[in-house]
């Protein structure tokens, strides 16, 4: 029977490979954040606002807790940042309805284009690579990236349980 895997390098835990994983990340993330970057320079604002703004866009009326939590970062920190798209006019905040405490934040129209402005390019270099790589690739790219978060982060990207499996398990 033939070995499928003859090409690939199966030393992949060997110290240079794991450097020039390493590496490979560095210079992705590199040109993965230089257009945003970019925009956001124009603008006075820096990687932090683009984290908040990206996550404010995908989960409308996130509390700012959630947003704390996803971005580990203090309260001061996202204070500033927050307080800065508020007053520019980039995130709207709402009081809670059911809790009066919490401010549920969600992108204004001009925070809806910067968003898409900052993403457009990201969504592009992703699209071209997963093309390039093809689908058995993507999926070994995802299970690389998976691996390298924490299990608590990991569960937030587990696959739904299809509806025929949880009727089984009743």
């Amino acid at each position: 029977m033939a070995d499928l895997k003859a090409g690939v390098n199966q030393l992949f835990l060997r110290e240079e490979e794991l450097r020039t994983g390493m590496e490979l990340l560095f210079y992705a993330y590199r040109e993965f954040t230089a257009e945003p970057d970019e925009i956001l320079a124009e603008i006075g604002f820096g990687r932090a606002h683009h984290r908040v703004i990206y996550f404010v866009g995908r989960y409308p009326k996130i509390t700012v807790s959630e947003l704390l939590a996803i971005l580990k970062i203090t309260k001061q920190s996202l204070s500033r940042v927050l307080g800065e798209l508020v007053r520019q006019g980039f995130i709207d905040q709402q009081t809670g309805a059911r809790d009066r405490r919490q401010r549920l934040l969600e992108l204004t129209e001009k925070g809806v284009e910067l968003e898409r402005q900052l993403s457009e390019t990201q969504r592009q270099r992703i699209a071209r690579a997963y093309r390039m790589a093809g689908a058995e690739a993507v999926e070994g790219f995802r299970k690389v990236m998976m691996g390298m978060l924490d299990e608590e982060d990991r569960a937030k990207f587990a696959p739904p349980v299809p509806p025929a499996r949880l009727a089984a398990k009743r």
